[in-house]
C-alpha cells in the first residue's frame, strides 16, 4: 500500500510542479514580452482542473505518508521528532501555496481576464500582468521546494 500512496503522490508531483515549470519557463516570458496575458489565461483555463486534481491527489497522500511515518498527528508537531521538520515544512509550503493560488485565482485572474476582453488601458492590464506573473513564479517556487523536501524525505538531507 505504501509503494502505490508514493507512486500516486509522486505523479501529483509531476504534474503540479511540471505544470508550473511549463507555464514559467515557457509561456509567461513570450507573454510578458509581448504583454500579452491570453497565453496565460489559456493555459489556465486548460491547466486548472488536472493541477487542482494533482494537487489533492498530493495533500491526500502527503497526509497518508505523514501517518506512515508519524501515526500520531500529534506527534507532527513535536520538536523531539525529526520528522516532524519534514511535516512542518511541507504544510508550511502548503499553506503558502494555497494562498497565493487563492489569490491569484480569485482576485487576479478575473480582473486580468476581465481587463484583457475590454481592452482595458495598457498600463492597467501590464500591471495586473505582472502582478500574475510574481503568483506563478512563487507559485512555482514553491512547488520546486516541494520537491526538495519530498527529496530530503528519500535521502534524509534533513533528518
Amino acid at each position: 500500500m505504501y509503494a502505490t500512496i508514493l507512486l500516486l503522490h509522486l505523479l501529483g508531483a509531476i504534474l503540479w510542479t511540471g505544470g508550473h515549470l511549463v507555464l514559467t519557463l515557457s509561456i509567461l516570458p513570450a507573454a510578458l514580452k509581448h504583454k500579452d496575458p491570453r497565453p496565460l489565461l489559456d493555459f489556465e483555463s486548460r491547466f486548472e482542473k488536472l493541477a487542482m486534481t494533482a494537487l489533492a491527489v498530493q495533500v491526500t497522500t502527503g497526509m497518508m505518508l505523514a501517518r506512515h511515518y508519524l501515526p500520531n498527528p500529534a506527534l507532527w508537531f513535536a520538536e523531539a521528532q525529526p520528522f516532524s521538520v519534514i511535516i512542518k515544512a511541507k504544510l508550511m509550503l502548503l499553506l503558502l501555496t494555497l494562498l497565493t493560488a487563492l489569490s491569484a485565482r480569485f482576485r487576479v485572474l478575473p480582473q486580468l481576464g476581465a481587463a484583457t476582453s475590454s481592452n482595458a488601458g495598457s498600463p492597467v492590464k501590464t500591471r495586473l500582468l505582472y502582478t500574475m506573473a510574481a503568483h506563478i513564479l512563487l507559485v512555482t517556487l514553491l512547488s520546486v521546494a516541494f520537491v526538495i523536501v519530498g527529496v530530503g524525505v528519500r535521502t534524509g538531507w534533513f533528518y
